[in-house]
């Protein structure tokens, strides 16, 4: 049924999508899928890598961690942005299409009020791609 899942991560929080993960893994099993990991960065230093090319190595090492973790070949794709916060809705419908993900399997958080004015990045995605979107929300 799908062949690319394509998982979002937030390498600042990657601890709280734990289930998203484990999630897009069993999933890939369940269909012979392969699983791209997708990150976004600066090209100026952040809280989690001084340059791109070291953001680059920390999710190559984020996604060989959760490879051996759950038995399977993964890949990565890295967003480079300005401005990840602006951006990062557009960069990453630009992404999905680019790579060829027919599931994104994203964490969410709970709703709050912002999201009556602000439209979530899943929402985004499933509005935008032609690919399946599922949320996985982190427990409370």
């Amino acid at each position: 049924m799908y062949r690319k899942i394509g998982v979002p991560i937030d390498l600042a929080h990657a601890d709280r999508m734990a289930g998203a993960i484990t999630m897009a893994a069993d999933l890939a099993k369940l269909y012979g899928a392969a699983v791209c990991y997708i990150g976004a960065t600066t090209t100026t230093p952040s809280s989690v890598a001084h340059s791109p090319e070291e953001y680059k190595d920390k999710l190559a090492a984020f996604a060989q961690k959760e490879a051996q973790a759950h038995g399977q070949e993964v890949t990565t794709h890295v967003i480079l942005s300005h401005d990840p916060t602006a951006t990062l809705d557009d960069d990453l419908v630009k992404a999905v299409d680019e790579i060829g993900v027919d599931l994104v399997v994203m964490a969410t958080h709970v709703p709050n009020m912002g999201d009556h004015i602000w439209a979530s990045n899943g929402g985004n995605l499933a509005r935008r791609t032609k690919a399946s979107v599922c949320l996985v929300r982190a427990p409370a």
